[in-house]
């Protein structure tokens, strides 16, 4: 039957996106990079999506899914890192350090992996998340390359502030920090008030810093999720 290859197939081209997405990071396109990082996320929604409505979920489905997704919001981004990291200024004492220090970039990579498993085997997130999505990283990364390249590269500095980010991104991804997903079992306000203030929060991030807002809306989905779960603990 035709249909119980249609998610396997939109999961495949969710892993060409990424592996186009990689291509172009390493030539310096990080714009092209971003772009289809976010058509692998479109193709990466609607599998699960098709998968579900059609019922031919599958074990080999599920574990295309996880490959899928490391290439696209791991490999990609970290190689979009990767690339930044090689034309940063560095600040002297570090300036050695170059021809290896970019590499350092695919840590990341590995700890979007290890997420994906862990995702896989954690029966708990199924109505939300613990850790910080795959897709959310890779989206923080995308947008602080493209829409704040020059600010990264406007220090020597900025390097060390890249690459504690690259490591606290990859403590969040693997945190059993408990973090809300945009599913909807009612529309009503009551049980759904954090997440309408931040869909309604995101619209003027958007329309003030454009592309490096996507980064700050992850940050701010990270900082939103911290406090939701320090407020429902100390009930």
């Amino acid at each position: 039957m035709i249909k119980k290859h249609i998610p396997n197939t939109l999961t495949c081209c969710n892993l060409i996106s990424g592996c186009v997405a990689t291509a172009f990071a390493f030539g310096g396109r990080l714009d092209m990079a971003f772009m289809f990082i976010v058509i692998g996320a479109v193709f990466d929604f609607f599998d699960g999506m098709s998968a579900r409505l059609l019922g031919v979920s599958s074990p080999m489905g599920k574990e295309l899914d996880s490959l899928a997704d490391d290439v696209t919001f791991g490999v990609a981004p970290a190689t979009m890192v990767f690339f930044e990291l090689g034309v940063m200024d560095y600040p002297s004492w570090l300036e050695p350090l170059r021809p290896v220090l970019p590499f350092f970039a695919y840590v990341m990579a590995a700890f979007s992996a290890l997420r994906l498993a862990k995702f896989n085997l954690d029966e708990r997130q199924t109505s939300s998340f613990i850790g910080l999505p795959t897709p959310a990283n890779a989206l923080f990364w995308a947008s602080l390359t493209v829409g704040a390249g020059s600010f990264i590269e406007s220090s020597p500095y900025m390097i060390i502030v890249v690459l504690a980010l690259v490591l606290l991104s990859c403590f969040i991804m693997v945190a059993e920090l408990p973090m809300f997903a945009l599913k909807f079992k009612q529309w009503g306000w009551k049980d759904n008030e954090v997440k309408y203030i931040f869909i309604a929060s995101c619209v003027p991030l958007i329309a003030i810093f454009r592309i490096s807002a996507f980064a700050l809306i992850v940050a701010w989905y990270v900082l939103l999720s911290v406090y939701v779960n320090k407020k429902h603990n100390r009930r």
